[in-house]
Order: structure tokens, then C-alpha cells, then sequence
């Protein structure tokens, strides 16, 4: 008994929400439309570019027919509805649902690529919270190792690239901040997170070099030896690589006269 006025609420409920998106709806359109007949109508509006009638009809299909053979293209085309018109949270969701619901779906990669997509749009600038762009990260990832073979890889690499590069930036420019204010062992720091989670970022090199600088200034010769022989031998055609050049040679004279201040180097660091 129980279960059957569950069963009742539940199409009285289902019957108020298809009312209303019928009535919220600026096109007149006929209510005993069958599930392909509405599709074929709704795509009509969305091609169109009609994307406020088109989601409506596209969340009737996935209300009403869920288990129909077209519901999983209705569930892909609403979050695309919701892309286009920038309702980039609500396309996010209506994207995961169909990875969850229909993960057979032949627009299963469409649907994770654009997930990441919708993430990426939310993602602010670099010096601001970056929640959405570290989710946004995480679905580009998930789609590259789920769907290397993909026509979308170039684009999900691309966006990979952006992302890590805008990431990048904000640590790199922690560690401009803390240099410029002469805190060296913090920015030491910062340059260190740079280089080992975002090595390929365009921020890489700068930050090789700055790293040697730094310890340059707290007279850490051994560390700065290092770090700028490193970048003089990964970063040969960067704009810093003649000072790179002078500083090594400055603090190698620095070290014979003064071998003292050179820590525990070995003579071959010497040369």
C-alpha cells in the first residue's frame, strides 16, 4: 500500500514538473508529442539557437522517457544547453549525471570533455581560489588516460597546458613577491613547488633561474651552483642565460679566493 502511493506522488510530482516546464516554455508546443517526435523538435531549437525552449524539451525526454534509447542524447544536449548559455555549473552537472546514468553512452567523452570545459569557463585568475580550475585539471586528466584515443586529445592537451600554466603562475608569483621583498629562503620555496609540479609550465625556467639567485643572495653556494648550472644546461636559449653564465663565473672566483664561504664543495664543483 505503501508502495503504492509512493508510486502515485511520484507521477503526480513528475506530471507538475513537465506542467511547468511546458508553461515556462516561450513556444507553443503540442503535449502529445512522442519521445522522438520531441527530440527531433527540441534538436530543431537548439540548432537554432533557441538553447531556454530547447533545454526544456530535452529535460522533458529525461524526465519522462529515461529509459528510452534517445535519453541519453537528450541528457547530453541539455548540459550543452546550459553551456551555451553560460550556465556553466548547471551544464556541469547535467554532464555528470550522464557520465553516472549512461556511462555506455556513445556521448560519454563528449559529455567529460565538456565537463571539464564547464570547470575550465569558471576557472577566475590565477590569484584567486582556484577550486574550479583544480577540478577542471582533474577531469582533463581523467579524459586523457580514459580517452587517449579520442579526436578531442589536441584540445583536452591544450586546456591541460593552460591550466597548468595559470597554476604555475600563482605560485610563481608567491615567489616573486616573497624575492622582491628580499625574504629569499621563502621564495626559495616557492620556486621549488613550481619546478616540481609544473616543470613543463612556461614558468619553469624563471624559476630555475631565480631559485640559483636566491640562494646566491643568502650565500648558499652550494645550492646556487647547482640550480644555475642546472638552468644553464635544461634552458640554453633563455633570455637569462648569459647573467646565468656570470653569476656561476662570480661565485666560482668568489670560491677560490674565499674558499671559506664555499661550504664543503668538491674541487670538480670548483671548476
Amino acid at each position: 500500500m505503501q508502495k503504492l502511493k509512493s508510486a502515485v506522488w511520484y507521477r503526480l510530482f513528475l506530471s507538475a514538473i513537465i506542467f511547468l516546464l511546458f508553461a515556462c516554455g516561450t513556444t507553443k508546443i503540442p503535449a502529445n508529442l512522442t519521445a522522438d517526435e520531441r527530440l527531433e523538435l527540441a534538436m530543431k531549437l537548439f540548432d537554432k539557437g533557441d538553447y531556454y525552449d530547447a533545454k526544456t524539451q530535452f529535460r522533458i525526454i529525461t524526465l519522462s522517457y529515461s529509459g528510452s534509447t534517445i535519453a541519453d542524447k537528450a541528457q547530453f544536449y541539455l548540459g550543452e544547453s546550459h553551456f551555451n548559455m553560460k550556465e556553466y555549473i548547471l551544464a556541469a552537472s547535467e554532464y555528470e549525471r550522464l557520465i553516472r546514468v549512461y556511462p555506455n553512452s556513445e556521448y560519454v567523452d563528449d559529455a567529460k570533455y565538456k565537463l571539464g570545459l564547464s570547470y575550465f569557463e569558471l576557472s577566475p585568475k590565477y590569484s584567486l581560489d582556484q577550486e574550479y580550475t583544480i577540478k577542471a585539471l582533474r577531469q582533463f586528466q581523467e579524459f586523457m588516460e580514459d580517452y587517449y584515443a579520442s579526436d578531442l586529445t589536441p584540445q583536452v592537451s591544450k586546456k591541460l597546458m593552460d591550466i597548468r600554466n595559470k597554476l604555475a603562475k600563482k605560485e610563481f608569483s608567491s615567489a616573486e613577491q616573497y624575492r622582491k621583498m628580499g625574504i629569499h629562503s621563502s621564495a626559495i620555496i616557492y620556486y621549488k613547488l613550481v619546478l616540481e609540479k609544473y616543470y613543463d609550465s612556461k614558468f619553469a625556467a624563471k624559476s630555475q633561474y631565480w631559485m640559483g639567485e636566491c640562494h646566491r643572495k643568502l650565500k648558499q653556494y652550494d645550492e646556487a651552483l647547482a640550480a644555475l648550472k642546472l638552468f644553464v644546461e635544461k634552458y640554453p636559449q633563455d633570455e637569462n642565460i648569459a647573467k646565468a653564465r656570470e653569476k656561476i663565473a662570480e661565485i666560482n672566483n668568489r670560491l677560490k679566493e674565499q674558499p671559506a664561504e664555499a661550504g664543503q664543495l668538491s674541487n670538480s664543483d670548483l671548476r
